[in-house]
């Protein structure tokens, strides 16, 4: 689909990274690979604010013979060198270490996440708060903070993140009484988990989450159903946010007739309509390394989200080269767009997604498209 307000809001050449979390600690010159996937909240003041995942790397990460990776330790940043000859070094955004008998890898750079103020309408800068940012400031952060997702439940903000570490691939909660400071909670999710999203309203008195549990094994559905095996957006409730017990009901599934949704992942935050739960969320369609990312749309049921009301199979937002033309020699990366964020506009939501793992993009759309 198309959308008369659909442009880029946010991108590296917006960065100072001399205010970086990074600066002054490498003996290396960084660079912003990317600034994408921002979680999107409306503050106190009217204002919006998108949480920008910065990613940090390495000018030049090859020298010596080696590929190098920042890695956070015990308050500082440094380097770890790896022999080219151990290394897989295919995919832009990471490498993989060869000769062991399951899948290691490291990553090309280092993502914090910075807090950017924007417009009522999302469509200006208001202020980048580099005094605010959510670093590593743990062992089990020590390659990054990646995706942050915000919602509003109550008086009270919640954002979960994705801490990635070789202890463990783990989603973190951090909580706000403003939507700009931010206090670290603890580890909620511990298996790999890429899209945690707490629902904006609590259902009984609980907090409901979509989850995303990373694997490389999935079972078959058998011949003729309408479901296909592999990744899915799951269910998960908790009494207070901090603890949670996954929900025994399936979510949302990868369908059988489309290839569009051979990979999916939680995108938005559900929010409450008259018609049910809106969820956005993202379906990878097979190509080359990476594949092709779109953003989808489902309606679930207001007081038992495991029943879905509707899935839409025409794509929401498609990934758009007219986009990064501008920037097109930062380009490393095609076909992705990742929805991570919405907010209530009135008659239309304002949706935040990273584009290309490049960018952020805002997008207004018209409530009537989800009719």
């Amino acid at each position: 689909m198309s959308f008369a307000t659909d442009r880029l809001i946010f991108g590296p050449d917006d960065i100072d990274l001399s205010r970086s979390p990074l600066a002054g600690h490498l003996d290396a010159e960084t660079y912003v690979l990317g600034a994408f996937n921002p979680a999107l909240t409306r503050l106190p003041n009217g204002n919006l604010a998108i949480f920008v995942r910065v990613a940090e790397a390495l000018r030049t990460p090859i020298f010596d013979g080696h590929v190098h990776a920042i890695r956070w330790h015990e308050g500082k940043y440094v380097l770890d060198a790896w022999p080219l000859d151990q290394v897989d070094t295919a995919d832009p955004r990471k490498f993989l270490i060869r000769g062991g008998r399951w899948k290691v890898m490291a990553l090309t750079s280092l993502s914090w996440i910075l807090p950017v103020e924007l417009s009522p309408d999302g469509l200006e800068i208001v202020t980048v708060h580099y005094d605010k940012p959510i670093a590593p400031h743990a062992s089990f952060q020590c390659y990054g903070v990646e995706d942050a997702r915000v919602s509003k439940v109550g008086n009270r903000w919640l954002m979960t993140t994705c801490s990635v570490s070789p202890e463990r691939h783990c989603t973190t909660l951090y909580t706000s009484t403003n939507g700009l400071d931010w206090v670290f909670e603890d580890i909620v999710l511990d298996h790999q988990n890429k899209d945690m999203l707490i629902f904006e309203g609590l259902i009984d008195g609980r907090y409901w989450a979509q989850t995303r549990p990373l694997g490389d094994l999935y079972f078959t559905y058998p011949p003729g159903s309408e479901w296909r095996g592999g990744p899915s957006i799951n269910l998960a409730t908790s009494p207070d946010a901090l603890h949670w017990k996954p929900h025994r009901d399936p979510g949302l599934r990868p369908h059988a007739v489309t290839l569009h949704t051979a990979r999916m992942g939680g995108g938005t935050p559900p929010i409450l309509t008259d018609k049910g739960w809106l969820a956005l969320w993202h379906g990878v369609e097979p190509k080359e390394i990476v594949g092709i990312y779109r953003t989808y749309w489902s309606l679930l049921d207001k007081d038992d989200p495991s029943k879905v009301i509707r899935t839409e199979h025409v794509p929401l937002l498609e990934p758009d080269a007219e986009l990064t033309r501008p920037l097109e020699d930062k380009m490393y990366l095609r076909d992705v767009v990742f929805t991570t964020g919405i907010a209530d506009a009135g008659d239309h939501y304002v949706v935040a997604s990273g584009e290309a793992d490049l960018a952020c993009r805002i997008t207004h759309i018209p409530k009537a498209t989800f009719a």
